[in-house]
Formats: C-alpha cells, sequence, structure tokens
C-alpha cells in the first residue's frame, strides 16, 4: 500500500487493531490479524460494487486486518460440475482462508446481482469434513444507481444465514453511488462514508472476538450425533 493512500485513510479512521480489540474486550487472542475476503457483484471492470469493495479494502487493511478482494469476471457459471475450473477453486481456497467476508452487491431489479449469487453458489456448504463458512463472520453492503434501497442486503442477510455465517447487526446501502466516489475511485467524506466504516469497524471487531472459537462456536449437536453413530457402526463391524 503506497504512502499516499495510507496517509488518505489513517488522517479519516478510528485507531483499531487486533490487539487493542482484544484487550478491549478483555478476551485472548491468538494476535494473527483476521483475515477478510471481499466479494462484490459485478463485472464491470470500473462498478462502484467493486470501488466500494477497493474502499472496503484500505479501511480494514487500515485497521490490521489481512485481506482478499475476488474478481469475479473469469468465474464460470455456476453448473456443478467446472469444480476444477482455476477461478472456482481460487474462490474456494480465498473462503477457506478467510475468518470473515464483505459481501457487496448492485441492487438490480430489486434484487442481489446474478455475478453476485453465482460465486456464493461455488462455495459448497458442506465439503466433506470442512465447513468453508460456517461460523465466520460476514457484513452485507450494497450499491444503488437511484435512491437508496436495502432489498439487497436484505437478500444477503438471508443467503449470510442459510451458509451458517455471522452476519453482523450492521450493514451498509450506498444510494446514487456514481455520485458518492471521486476520479480515483475513492468514496466522498460523507455520512455514507462514515456509515461503511462503521460496518467494517463492527466486522473487525466481531471477526477478532470469533476467528478462534469458530469450531466452539459451529459445534452443532446434529453432526455430534451422527459422528457418534458413525463411530459406533465402524466400532461394531471391525473397520477401523
Amino acid at each position: 500500500m503506497s504512502e499516499s493512500v495510507v496517509s488518505y485513510i489513517d488522517e479519516r479512521l478510528p485507531p483499531h487493531t487486533p490487539e487493542g480489540v482484544a484487550e478491549e474486550l478483555q478476551i485472548d487472542v491468538s494476535g494473527s490479524a483476521p483475515k477478510l475476503l471481499i466479494l462484490y457483484g459485478s463485472l464491470r471492470e470500473n462498478s462502484y460494487s467493486r470501488r466500494l469493495a477497493e474502499e472496503v479494502e484500505r479501511v480494514l487493511s487500515a485497521f490490521g486486518a489481512e485481506t482478499q478482494i475476488f474478481h469475479p469476471h473469469d468465474l464460470p457459471v455456476f453448473d456443478r460440475t467446472s469444480i476444477e475450473h482455476r477461478e472456482v477453486r481460487r474462490l474456494r481456497m480465498a473462503a477457506l482462508w478467510a475468518d470473515g467476508h464483505v459481501w457487496i452487491s448492485p441492487e438490480q431489479h430489486g434484487s442481489m446481482t446474478a455475478a453476485f449469487k453465482n460465486q456464493i453458489d461455488w462455495i459448497p456448504l458442506t465439503d466433506g469434513a470442512v465447513r468453508p463458512t460456517q461460523g465466520r463472520t460476514v457484513a452485507v453492503m450494497q450499491v444503488s444507481g437511484g435512491s437508496q434501497s436495502f432489498n439487497a442486503v436484505n437478500q444477503l442477510r438471508i443467503l449470510g444465514r442459510w451458509m451458517r455465517m455471522f452476519v453482523i447487526p450492521n450493514q451498509s446501502s450506498v444510494p446514487k453511488a456514481w455520485q458518492e466516489f471521486d476520479d480515483n475511485g475513492r468514496m466522498k467524506a460523507s455520512d455514507f462514508r462514515d456509515r461503511v466504516v462503521d460496518v467494517c469497524e463492527a466486522l473487525f471487531r466481531f471477526t477478532v472476538l470469533l476467528k478462534d472459537r469458530r469450531d466452539a462456536m459451529g459445534t452443532r449437536y446434529s453432526e455430534q450425533k451422527q459422528l457418534h453413530e458413525q463411530g459406533a457402526l465402524k466400532k461394531g463391524s471391525g473397520v477401523k
């Protein structure tokens, strides 16, 4: 990150570090930075959802998070068969890497875009014994070309719960997004940008709190029962 970008960020953000948040919450953490995956829902090279994703990355990086933005331009349409495609594998590896996500979609016909939903469809709810999204945090945001709406973020909340993620309470909806970014693609100072920072701040805190407790928080009775029954069956049959 260039020095000019850092100065642009630091003068407008509250100071946060993983260690500082842990001390404030009075918890012990591993000390590692939270790893956050940012997904956005447009295939246009200079889309406003991509610009918002890049602004979110600047904010989260300034807080001390490790970040990745996944660019969906070469991701195939979900077909259940192209799992060895390079971009599918890259997306799935990023999902396994992440402690939390940021989901950003434009609103199209009152809904999230197909480009965004396609990314989630390629992330499995379960992959054998691995749960790529279970117990991870997620923050939801949307951009609109017109007046403010919350249709897309409301759908993203439902999707996050379905993927067994902790959807943080805060959310952001940026109306008339074409007015909210400068010529360098950075978000202008406004109440809307303040809200974006609020959401990033909340996600950072929740992820620091939960990232080392993901297994404990995601343990479910039904799965433990199934594992116990499978173990008993193997023992009874002599299978090791």
